[in-house]
């Protein structure tokens, strides 16, 4: 029977009291955070049976403000970065929140992640849930529109994770969320996931300049480059690859794949990530048209994670479903603005298993 329970994670340094919430269904059991509507924790078995986390988590709450920011959470307006700060729309040029070498990365200086969301159970008898809402007023961080957000999980018997989206917006703006999870799935036993295998379901990534934002031109083709991962590639090889593209982004990925896949509207398979060494297996599918691997190439030790032990480079890799880098910049890019009287959704699906 799935169930949600609620407790207090603690308090940070402003006072706020962080509340974590319990989503238990079959054999996984994930924990949310009110704080930017985080993913904080998702525990499932091994091949063996033998239970552990496989969500890389910073262990003082208070770290998300710091060097563990974006862990788990919900970041937007928009996701990923807009370049120069600028948006057009609709023949205005608005200035934007600038928080990476002027650039707008992940909605801006104090975007959603920072957030105290409201919470509320959203079980249905057949899934465990928990709807986040959150209002976003005009002019937050230069985003033009009020913006009304909402953030649904719900874990059900299969081992099946759904993150539902919504926006509503009273002006013309633009949305772009995702969830901004690290996944590790040695459950512990390694501290790395150099020996995960990944599989991207594209034929095409977006090559970047040294911003990070996409090159100007049509996508570029996976093949013959270490972003080929068409079939399951262990990420220790392509990550030591003498790529021009992988020195750029720190020594690993931080690329958006453009996913073959993609109906808008539909749930379509979008990446497999596996661990061989203890069999764990996690499916992601979205209605999104691309999907950001970010391998913690910057991570550097400097804070502790939930198991105590230091967050070294390379410890998780994020699956972050998205709207292409830079879009509002990029009219031959999927569309990611929102009109008054029209609905934001998008939906994405974390599917855990076990490799056959």
């Amino acid at each position: 029977m799935p169930t949600v329970t609620r407790s207090t994670a603690g308090r940070l340094p402003d006072g706020r009291e962080v509340e974590h919430w319990q989503l238990a269904a079959g054999p996984v059991t994930v924990g949310l955070l009110d704080l930017g509507a985080s993913l904080h924790s998702a525990r499932c078995p091994d091949r063996s049976g033998r239970v552990a986390e496989t969500v890389v988590s910073p262990l003082d709450i208070g770290d998300r403000f710091g060097a563990a920011r974006y862990f788990g959470a919900t970041v937007g307006r928009y996701a990923n970065r807009i370049g120069g700060a600028l948006l057009p729309l609709d023949g205005d040029l608005l200035p934007l929140s600038a928080n990476e070498s002027g650039n707008t990365l992940h909605g801006g200086v104090d975007g959603f992640d920072l957030r105290s969301w409201s919470a509320r159970p959203a079980a249905d008898g057949t899934r465990a849930g928990v709807e986040f809402s959150l209002v976003s007023p005009a002019g937050d961080q230069g985003f033009p529109g009020r913006l009304e957000a909402r953030v649904t999980y719900s874990l059900g018997d299969e081992g099946d994770l759904v993150i539902d989206y919504t926006a509503t917006s009273d002006a013309p703006t633009v949305v772009n969320l995702t969830n901004h999870a690290y996944w590790n799935l040695a459950g512990g036993a390694d501290e790395t996931v150099s020996d995960h295998e990944l599989q991207v379901l594209a034929d095409h990534y977006t090559r970047v300049d040294p911003g990070l934002l996409p090159l100007p031109g049509p996508h570029e083709s996976v093949a013959g480059t270490p972003f080929d991962l068409r079939e399951p590639r262990a990420l220790g090889k392509a990550l030591t690859a003498g790529d021009e593209q992988i020195r750029m982004a720190g020594g690993g990925y931080d690329h958006n794949w453009v996913l073959r896949a993609h109906t808008p509207g539909m749930v379509a398979p979008a990446a497999v990530l596996s661990h061989p060494g203890s069999g764990r297996r996690l499916e992601c599918l979205t209605t999104e048209p691309g999907i950001q691997v970010y391998t913690g190439n910057h991570f550097d030790g400097s804070f502790p994670g939930s198991d105590g032990r230091p967050v070294p480079r390379f410890a998780g890799v994020a699956l972050e479903t998205q709207h292409f880098p830079d879009g509002p910049n990029r009219p031959d890019f999927p569309s990611v603005r929102l009109a008054p009287g029209d609905v934001y959704r998008s939906t994405t699906v974390y599917r855990f298993g076990l490799m056959p």
